[in-house]
């Protein structure tokens, strides 16, 4: 069995509904906030994902301002979990094989500042963490991690209507014509190769590309 297969297997092992007792929090921007919300609130040990802009200048903004450009804002989820039952390297792990952390200009067909990824942390147990995660996951792909690990910020929740979206039952109007927001996430997500790319460069080390 690869390396890469037996990193798959301890990833996938998380997976699950969640358990906990304590929690944590860590932030972190992989492009579309929908996408990162709903990968890992499918993980065991994570009680909850909240959509929502961090790293910019700008107080409370509204997703108008932040994918308009110009406020420095990152989408981001915040995630609570539990570090007894989920550990952050394995957050970690889970999060560089989520995304394409080769790519500078965004993700996937999001392009833009807002859309690129990041982990912000706190304290200096996170940034330990993050820089061996990177610094592992690096080697596994053999190409250059170009997210950076960036110092916390303001964490602002994103609008309501961002929350949950991936599951939501509530109808909006798109080219498809009226559709759940779920259908909608779907039919977004396959349009922009997220899991298509993720799948390409991680093959069965990525946990959520289907």
């Amino acid at each position: 069995m690869s390396l890469r297969t037996l990193a798959a297997a301890a990833i996938l092992s998380c997976l699950s509904l969640p358990a906990f007792a304590g929690s944590s929090t860590i932030t972190i921007a992989g492009g579309c906030f929908w996408c990162v919300e709903s990968d890992f609130e499918r993980v065991r040990g994570v009680s909850e994902a909240v959509s929502g802009y961090t790293g910019g200048s700008v107080s409370n903004p509204s997703y108008k301002q932040v994918t308009g450009g110009g406020t420095g804002h990152y989408e981001a989820v915040q995630i609570t979990y539990d570090p007894d039952t989920l550990p952050l390297p394995a957050l970690f792990d889970m999060f560089f094989r989520s995304i394409d952390p080769t790519d500078a200009g965004g993700q996937f067909c999001d392009r833009g500042d807002s859309y690129r990824s990041a982990i912000f942390v706190s304290n200096a147990a996170e940034q330990k963490a993050a820089e061996a995660a990177k610094a592992k996951a690096e080697a596994a792909l053999g190409k250059t991690i170009v997210t950076p690990i960036l110092k916390a910020a303001p964490f602002y929740v994103a609008e309501d209507y961002h929350q949950d979206y991936y599951k939501s039952s509530d109808r909006v109007l798109t080219r498809f014509g009226l559709v759940t927001k779920a259908n909608a996430y779907k039919r977004y997500r396959d349009a922009c190769g997220r899991d298509q790319r993720v799948k390409a460069l991680w093959g069965d080390a990525a946990p959520f590309a289907s």
